[in-house]
């Protein structure tokens, strides 16, 4: 029995193909773009996707396929616009109206939203926020940053306590102790009051 010498062959051996994102890189990405102020409408948009599916997709109820995940990972933060924007200076102004005694309920009556979204804010939980609102945030605080809450009556003198309260344990800056010009930039954030 002869045995037939096997020909070589001349092509190179494939190289390792990376590993496609999965799950959790497609989350990680979208994470990153609502970070940086976009929403589920403005990624899928950017990407040319339906809001729906981006939603699945962070959610976990969808699994990425090849041409969403391309799709995603071709949006970045400066292709996207800027529905929602930094809420440090929000945070700012809210706390510094907390320090005059106006607190969460007070300040979500005269701006027409829900509490909990105020105290998300004041907390530091949102780190975003709607152009909107932050225009709100800063009407009412150019209005109020000087003035004490009132406490005509006994809910009011609770509620006024409770605010400062809050504040003093924060250790929050009260308005005029910020640099108006500057609330809206990162910097204001770290610098604490002047």
């Amino acid at each position: 029995m002869t045995s037939t010498p096997r020909r070589q062959d001349d092509r190179q051996p494939a190289a390792p193909a990376e590993p496609a994102p999965g799950r959790a890189e497609i989350r990680d990405q979208l994470r990153q773009l609502r970070q940086e102020g976009g929403t589920y409408r403005s990624i899928a948009a950017a990407a040319g996707l339906a809001p729906g599916t981006v939603h699945d997709l962070a959610t976990g109820r969808r699994r990425p396929t090849p041409a969403t995940t391309k799709a995603l990972l071709g949006v970045h933060g400066g292709t996207l616009p800027r529905a929602r924007v930094d809420a440090g200076g929000t945070q700012l102004r809210l706390r510094a109206l907390h320090v005059m005694g106006h607190g969460s309920a007070r300040i979500a009556r005269a701006l027409g939203v829900r509490e909990m979204t105020i105290r998300d804010l004041v907390r530091g939980s949102n780190l975003t926020v709607s152009t909107a609102l932050r225009d709100a945030v800063t009407d009412l605080y150019d209005a109020l940053w000087d003035k004490r809450a009132p406490e005509r009556t006994r809910a009011e003198r609770a509620a006024a306590t409770a605010a400062r309260r809050r504040a003093i344990a924060g250790n929050w800056c009260a308005g005029a102790g910020l640099d108006d010009d500057q609330l809206d930039t990162p910097v204001a954030r770290r610098s604490g009051c002047r």
